[in-house]
């Protein structure tokens, strides 16, 4: 087994990450510092703070130069961080003495790896909106369909009233809908550019300092801080609390849908279930348990990363470390959750036989709710529940329907009694669902 299922030749294809897992490799993280090394060059050549000419040469080598990642491994090996030996070979390959002494001026590590980290992060995050649209799209399309098609909502696994399959639906994506409209504000919070120096203060920056960093921002379409964050990784905390809740909201509808499509349930079925070794019979909700298992790796990397937010002093190593051994992972689990939601929805048939055999069977017990409310008609409500309750015994007692008993004892009722309905909002929660699904402002 690979040490990473996103990476792993036999696993990729039951954890597909799609473009997000080619952010998340040694080339494009080598490829997004150059660029960041280019767009500082290119902000002290602006503010007269480097030559001209070197900056336009640096700013152009650093898209076309390329770095093998191999080749800064050992140097990384001794320094803890890639900087060095890519600010290294960068000069080397440069073949520019006069304009190479200018690269990486007055910048640190961190300054670099972060911000290559946001144009990263950024790219991962557009790829990922893409695909809550497209699967909210096809939630939209299920509850709009499946409506007012009824089926016994459940809790504590056991049929409490009548819902419709379209309001289960809209349940699974009403969560979507809100993190897809957080993007636009987590952006803006958390897509920072990083430029404060070896401490944080700027010192070998100069007077331009904060010039220089907003003009960086504003070249590589990332926002300002106006500060030093080496310390704060509130940004990249905020991002991976919304990749986890994105994760745990794909989830929901994995853990239903494992149910759902259990022997003795079937109320839903796979069109492409996983196959056993042995059984032929067998279709297995392959899909909806790696978005369970996507959602417990998540949960515990993302309390890592928050054990390792606390950095000592100016910087810390083992805290930066730990954030690079958890956040790519977080990224990835989220992408890959996002990839198979899509597939998996596509694939998803509700089987109304199934759910009005649910509803009708079990003795008419999931009507309950409704027959107490009938009845508080004729006497105080507790008592009405009271009485229910007691119907409810004599009913699984004697194997008698609910409904029968309920005409025998109290036939004045029965005609005020409408159990084919008893969906109540569910419909239009559905419809209304549906109609803020497909709105993509």
């Amino acid at each position: 087994m690979s040490a990473s299922v996103f990476e792993s030749s036999v696993l990729n294809r039951l954890f597909p990450t799609g473009e997000i897992g080619r952010l998340f490799t040694d080339t494009a993280e080598v490829r997004a510092m150059l660029l960041v090394e280019g767009a500082l060059a290119r902000a002290q050549g602006a503010l007269g703070i480097i030559p001209q000419d070197s900056a336009d040469f640096l700013h152009r080598s650093a898209m076309e130069v390329q770095v093998d990642p191999a080749a800064l491994a050992q140097a990384t090996g001794s320094n803890g961080v890639s900087v060095p030996a890519l600010v290294s070979a960068f000069r080397t390959a440069l073949e520019a003495p006069d304009h190479a002494q200018y690269v990486h001026w007055g910048a640190t590590s961190q300054d670099v790896l972060d911000t290559g980290l946001m144009l990263r992060l950024r790219q991962a995050l557009i790829l990922i909106e893409a695909d809550i649209t497209e699967v909210l799209t096809t939630l939209a399309d299920l509850a709009e369909t499946h409506s007012n098609l009824p089926m016994p909502a459940r809790t504590y696994g056991q049929h409490a009233t009548p819902t419709s399959f379209g309001a289960v639906v809209a349940q699974w994506g009403t969560p979507l809908l809100g993190l897809r409209n957080d993007l636009q504000n987590l952006r803006d919070r958390c897509l920072l550019v990083s430029l404060s120096g070896a401490a944080g203060t700027s010192s070998s920056l100069g007077p331009k300092a904060s010039e220089i960093r907003a003009h960086m921002a504003q070249s590589l379409g990332l926002k300002d801080p106006e500060r030093s964050w080496h310390t704060d990784r509130g940004p990249v905390l905020q991002i991976a609390d919304w990749l986890l809740r994105l994760t745990l909201a794909l989830a929901k509808p994995g853990e239903d849908i494992i149910e759902l499509v259990e022997s003795g349930v079937g109320e839903l079925s796979l069109s492409q279930g996983g196959a056993s070794s042995t059984m032929p019979q067998k279709q297995n909700p392959v899909a909806p348990s790696v978005l369970v298992a996507l959602s417990r790796q998540q949960t515990g990397l993302t309390q890592i990363l928050h054990s390792a937010a606390v950095h000592r002093y100016q910087r810390d190593g083992a805290a930066w470390f730990t954030e690079w051994m958890c956040l790519p992972q977080i990224v990835l689990g989220a992408a890959s959750a996002a990839q198979v939601a899509s597939g998996l929805f596509a694939k998803l048939t509700p089987h109304a036989n199934a759910m009005d055999a649910a509803l009708n069977g079990g003795l008419g017990l999931i009507h309950a709710e409704a027959i107490s409310f009938a009845l508080a008609a004729h006497m105080p409500r507790p008592d009405a529940q009271a009485e229910v309750k007691r119907l409810c015994a004599v009913a699984m007692e004697t194997s008698t329907s609910l409904a029968d008993l309920v005409a025998h004892d109290w036939p004045q009722i029965v005609a005020e009694l409408d159990l084919s309905s008893g969906l109540g909002t569910a419909p239009d929660d559905a419809r209304r669902f549906a109609e803020t699904a497909r709105t993509t402002d």
